[in-house]
């Protein structure tokens, strides 16, 4: 549900942009302590993932096609201010590269999709988790609702956000009635990916999973200093680098091949946009001049062109999410509390992936 530019007036874009970036600015404030739980490694290759799957449009019927917006995931997995950081550099990378996405939109994006997805998800999750037993395998089917919940929620956003701006003259109940119910079909491809991610990385290392930090299980593979040590579950869990090598191999398949079988039905909005008559007033990217266009390497055939599209995001894309929750995680965010003792031990940070 990228929203190009044209669909929402100059004056609404420019709001949720401030919202947005009030949002982001506050995320960057209140990240360090996630990032430095689970690590600058997981979040940069969560952002890397959220792009990879994005490429892959999955039909949802009627020539409509839907992709995965990622919010409940990466909140589950690092955090909600870290996953804000990281959908915003997906939707960077996205909208400056690939032109997916207006550039005057840019804001709007970041709130519907890292902010509005992001939210919805993680309250659900945790509303959840709060009353499921307290094991880590309870926050996978808590975030795969989260997900179904979070697509529909970030619709009905557009539609408010159109009803404040919108560029053209539409019936609100008919635009409602066609966005909630394509998403709410989307949800539910969003709730699978969302699962099945999420269970696999809770079944190898639920130690670094932020929606896993309150499970009594979890707790019990940390010592006082962070370490991994003795595991109260069956097997082994697996090592930082093998979590971290499946993930970025699974993104760079999905980047570099499974794109390639993704769906050519437009997406929820551009279907329903069609459908009501407003899909003109959309207007080219700034960005449409970049030689990424469209994930097509310019001058080069296609397959080519969109597998080396693919991987060159995938790779872009890790490196700004890296370089971000890098300085996020650097920041002092954990100051001491007014009236403790100089000598007063602080909770220690889990190190999480390297």
């Amino acid at each position: 549900m990228h929203v190009p530019d044209g669909f929402l007036d100059v004056t609404t874009s420019v709001g949720t942009g401030a919202v947005a970036a009030a949002a982001v600015a506050l995320a960057v404030r209140r990240a360090s302590p996630e990032v430095r739980r689970s690590g600058p490694a997981l979040a940069g290759l969560t952002s890397a993932f959220v792009f990879a799957v994005q490429m892959v449009n999955f039909p949802v019927g009627a020539g409509t096609s839907g992709h995965l917006m990622g919010g409940a995931l990466a909140a589950a997995l690092v955090g909600p201010w870290a996953a804000v950081l990281c959908l915003t550099c997906v939707l960077l990378v996205q909208g400056l590269l690939f032109a997916d996405g207006g550039l005057t939109a840019l804001g709007t994006n970041v709130l519907l999709i890292g902010v509005v997805t992001v939210l919805v998800g993680h309250l659900v999750t945790r509303a959840l988790t709060a009353v499921l037993p307290r094991r880590p395998a309870a926050v996978v089917p808590a975030a795969a609702l989260g997900g179904l919940v979070s697509v529909p929620a970030a619709a009905a956003v557009f539609v408010g956000l159109y009803a404040v701006g919108g560029a053209a003259p539409i019936p609100l109940g008919t635009l409602m009635t066609a966005m909630l119910g394509w998403h709410a079909v989307i949800g539910i491809g969003e709730a699978v990916i969302t699962a099945a991610v999420l269970g696999a990385v809770v079944a190898a290392r639920p130690d670094v999973v932020h929606a896993c930090r309150k499970s009594p299980t979890a707790r019990l593979m940390l010592d006082d200093d962070g370490v991994l040590r003795g595991v109260p579950l069956p097997g082994r869990p697996a090592s930082a680098r093998v979590l971290l090598a499946w993930l970025g191999g699974l993104s760079l398949l999905i980047a570099g091949g499974l794109s390639l079988l993704a769906s050519s039905h437009p997406d929820g909005l551009e279907s329903v946009a069609e459908q009501l008559g407003f899909a003109e007033t959309a207007a080219e990217s700034g960005a449409s001049g970049s030689p990424l266009n469209g994930y097509e390497v310019a001058g080069l055939a296609h397959p080519w062109g969109a597998v080396l599209a693919g991987i060159l995001g995938l790779l872009i894309t890790v490196l700004v999410g890296l370089a971000l929750a890098a300085l996020v995680r650097g920041r002092r965010g954990d100051q001491p509390r007014v009236g403790a003792s100089a000598t007063e031990p602080t909770s220690p940070a889990a190190p999480g992936l390297r």
